[in-house]
């Protein structure tokens, strides 16, 4: 955990400062989001929608993501403030150097997941073996490539591993024949192999979250340096604040939280049938959360990432990838 004593003097500052927003000026926070404007983010559109930044006194401004888009790349590069990522891909980059810092986790559940044709005959992770399975990439492989780990199955191919496929984030690759399994979200591409016409019953799915191995998603990073300045972090406070408001919203308006999405979608490539059933599943992983991050997921995420044999994703336990101290304060 990062060191108390780090925001001693933001917490104090951030009690007795007289901030800029109080005079009419909005403090500028920019987001970067894993990928394209989805359902995925509602809570932070809705906090736009709905005027929750504005009475935090801040100009928030949402950058959408995308396949060619590394959000530990943007932030590192000063593009964003903030950063929405998986908690195995930040772990990774942090290991690696880059200090990003989990300050908020609205997503208390994981919805990743392992979608196999049936008439494959598996039936369970033993079946792995001599199967070709599609893998996200940029980050979002850590999981799997842990749980494959600990599962004690080769990652390289050959009759005792898995043939991993370069995933594209589409279901492609399963309806096409290509692998065994894709990596699917329960909020997405599930549905879109289920839109494709093919029926549940010609599926068996393997949830991360029922098979042990689940790890904490879209959470909020920043750089550990900036926090070291109070008026940084009094930003954070807000942001946090009128964001999980964002959420909590969306839990209760699903429908009207999908419409909001679809206003701010620029490029009109999502349906709103999409977007309502996404919205209907994501609300099941945020549901409990306040933004404060569950220690004992946390800790479960790195355990799970230690345990990858010869290969283990992260090599030593973290120290300082995660505070408090913004969500303490933001829920005062």
């Amino acid at each position: 955990m990062m060191k108390n004593w780090i925001f001693g003097a933001a917490a104090a500052a951030m009690a007795s400062a007289s901030p800029a927003w109080a005079d009419g000026h909005a403090d500028e926070v920019r987001l970067q989001l894993q990928w394209v404007t989805q359902a995925q983010f509602a809570g932070y559109y809705v906090a736009l929608d709905q005027g929750f930044y504005e009475e935090e006194g801040l100009a928030v401004t949402v950058l959408p993501g995308g396949p060619d888009i590394a959000p530990p790349q943007v932030l590192a590069g000063g593009g964003a403030d903030v950063m929405l990522n998986w908690m195995p891909s930040a772990l990774a980059a942090r290991e690696r150097g880059l200090p990003v810092v989990n300050i908020a986790q609205p997503f208390a559940t994981s919805g990743l997941m392992l979608t196999c044709w049936k008439d494959t005959g598996i039936t369970g992770p033993q079946d792995f073996r001599g199967r070709t399975i599609g893998v996200w990439f940029f980050g979002n492989e850590y999981p799997f490539l842990s749980w494959m780990s600990q599962e004690g199955i080769p990652t390289d191919g050959g009759e005792d591993g898995v043939t991993v496929l370069r995933q594209g984030f589409n279901v492609d690759p399963l309806l096409q024949r290509q692998a065994d399994c894709i990596s699917t979200m329960t909020y997405n591409e599930y549905g879109q192999v289920l839109d494709a016409g093919v029926s549940e019953d010609e599926l068996v799915t393997f949830t991360y979250e029922e098979m042990g191995v689940s790890t904490l998603e879209d959470g909020m990073y920043v750089l550990e340096e900036n926090l070291n300045d109070p008026e940084f972090a009094d930003r954070m406070v807000r942001f946090v604040r009128a964001s999980m408001r964002g959420w909590k919203w969306a839990e209760e308006n699903p429908e009207d939280a999908a419409m909001i999405v679809l206003d701010y979608d620029e490029t009109g490539a999502q349906s709103e049938a999409h977007q309502l059933r996404m919205m209907g599943e994501i609300a099941k992983l945020t549901a409990g959360s306040d933004g404060t991050l569950d220690i004992e997921a946390y800790q479960r995420t790195v355990d799970t990432l230690l345990a990858g044999g010869s290969d283990p994703v992260i090599t030593a336990e973290p120290d300082g990838a995660y505070t408090t101290a913004i969500t303490d304060l933001a829920l005062q």
